[in-house]
């Protein structure tokens, strides 16, 4: 063992022997987490169709669709890790996955976009319980020599997702309504429901102290005040607007004020001395940046493919194929590299390999070859795995065992918000730089609902018949020039946080005997 604060009969025997078994299961609860954010990227475009086909979502109403979930979800992480700590993961996690499946019946059954976002946020508030809470069963049922490659299976279930999502909303789309990409979750809720209680064991903090409801109200205030503030600016494509500014102050001053009473605090909800620990931020600060960069240029890759290219939701669930695979095969075996190279270099190079695929979306054109996108989608996961595994295992190892809850949250509180942030201020950037580019090429009357998005203008050209065809070349080069500006504000995000991890995240192990006292000196295990 790496550090006899975790002895071998830590982990019951009948719960080692099952291990992997219960790995299955948390996995299977973690893919209709990610799962449906995967499905509904490929949906965006049928969901702004005008009805019957969808139900004429203008490009805020989409951003608030995803957002509404993110919300959420960033809102209640510190609070699901928290309860989960306290009160048991196993009946979190199975109280999340109930929630998340109502919420799931419920969109299918969306009447209007106002619905989809209400509904959507109540998904966010069962996903906020299962996605800290499968991570810190997880660090309760590996001893730690295994949990890296625990850690690198669970996170190849991410890719697992990503594949399975764009396909099944594919094929879902050609065939039924539009609503059954949310209705899908309710049968996976089921079977992972009844998997959980027959084998997963529950874990909490042995002394999880006295609860902070003080803390853990200002954490929810202010990241909804921020991320609302930010959502509202993508919206308004305007972030110099008073009542934006506002709100964006408003909940920087009451993270500030959770910052300063968790400091304070004799029994806080998250130890913000953590912080302190430069390879923990560093690591939590590269998870933040990838997210910010990928999850804003997903929400327009879609339309590209879509709307400019010409393909179908199935068609664009297959093109999405070579993304996927790539985190399957490379995210159990980053490890590896780590184990030979570091996590600085392993890391460093999976975030500069995210620039560069980010930075090449700004080279695609109507007619380039198909090929190549998939080449930029392969790269992107080998990418995605070599930052995802390694920042996962730091952020993980950094905490002791009975925080695994807390440790979780941080590490998905940071990539939600990041992800809120991406599609609200690149959002934002796409929208701002496609109106200037087709405004002149609309009559003034149409210009503000016309020229929200590639979708409205074509939605607006195909009201107007063979008159409109005139609109759909100048759409789609205003279109992919608000994307190459777009992606290009994706790399320079991902070149910060290559930065970031360069400078601060540890280098190589000199050798193997050293190897577990370094480590744990490394990341602060010892407290």
């Amino acid at each position: 063992m790496t550090t006899p604060a975790v002895p071998a009969a830590r982990i019951p025997e009948a719960v080692h022997r099952r291990r992997w078994a219960i790995l299955g299961v948390l996995m299977l609860s973690l893919l209709i987490v990610v799962l449906d954010n995967s499905i509904l990227n490929v949906a965006i475009k049928t969901i702004s169709t005008p009805a019957p086909t969808g139900l004429g979502a203008t490009q805020s109403e989409l951003e608030w669709a995803i957002n509404s979930y993110t919300l959420v979800f960033a809102g209640l992480l510190f609070s699901a890790g928290l309860l989960g700590d306290r009160l048991g993961r196993k009946k979190v996690l199975l109280g999340g996955l109930v929630v998340f499946g109502i919420g799931s019946a419920l969109a299918a059954s969306s009447g209007s976009p106002a619905e989809l976002i209400a509904f959507r946020a109540v998904m966010g508030l069962g996903a906020a319980f299962v996605m800290p809470a499968t991570l810190a069963v997880l660090m309760n049922v590996f001893e730690r020599d295994e949990q890296p490659k625990a850690i690198g299976i669970w996170a190849g279930g991410v890719g697992l997702a990503i594949a399975i999502g764009p396909i099944t909303g594919g094929v879902l789309l050609d065939h039924f309504w539009w609503g059954s990409v949310f209705l899908i979750n309710v049968p996976i809720v089921l079977v992972a429901v009844a998997l959980m209680v027959w084998l997963v064991p529950d874990s909490r903090d042995p002394k999880p102290g006295r609860l902070d409801p003080v803390g853990v109200l200002l954490s929810v205030v202010g990241l909804v005040l921020l991320v609302y503030g930010i959502i509202k600016g993508g919206q308004l494509a305007d972030f110099t607007d008073p009542g934006v500014l506002a709100t964006i102050g408003a909940g920087l001053a009451v993270l500030v004020g959770f910052v300063v009473f968790e400091k304070r605090s004799s029994h806080p909800s998250i130890d913000v001395t953590y912080f302190k620990n430069k390879v923990f931020s560093a690591a939590i600060a590269a998870i933040a940046l990838v997210f910010f960069a990928l999850m804003g240029v997903t929400f327009f890759s879609v339309f590209y493919t879509q709307s400019v290219r010409g393909y179908s939701p199935l068609q664009t669930g297959l093109l999405m194929l070579p993304l996927a695979a790539a985190q399957m095969i490379f995210a159990p075996r980053a490890r590896l590299l780590v184990d030979r190279f570091g996590n600085k270099a392993t890391t460093t190079g999976g975030m500069f390999i995210i620039a560069a695929t980010l930075a090449a979306f700004g080279t695609l054109e109507a007619d380039t070859p198909i090929w190549i996108l998939e080449v930029i989608f392969f790269l992107m996961g080998i990418g995605m795995a070599h930052i995802m595994t390694p920042t996962s295992v730091v952020i993980m190892q950094a905490l002791p065992r009975e925080k695994a809850g807390s440790a979780s949250a941080l590490s998905n509180t940071f990539r939600q918000v990041g992800g809120a942030l991406g599609i609200a201020v690149l959002g934002s950037v796409l929208s701002a730089a496609y109106r200037s580019g087709i405004e002149d090429k609309l009559p003034a009357a149409a210009r503000h609902t016309a020229g929200e998005s590639i979708e409205s203008t074509l939605g607006y050209a195909a009201k107007l018949g063979a008159k409109g065809d005139a609109l759909v070349g100048p759409a789609n080069d205003a279109f992919l020039h608000a994307m190459h500006v777009t992606a290009l504000c994706g790399a320079g995000v991902a070149l910060v946080g290559t930065v970031v991890v360069a400078l601060f995240l540890p280098g190589r192990t000199p050798a193997p005997a050293e190897k577990a006292g370094e480590d744990a000196e490394l990341v602060g295990v010892d407290h």
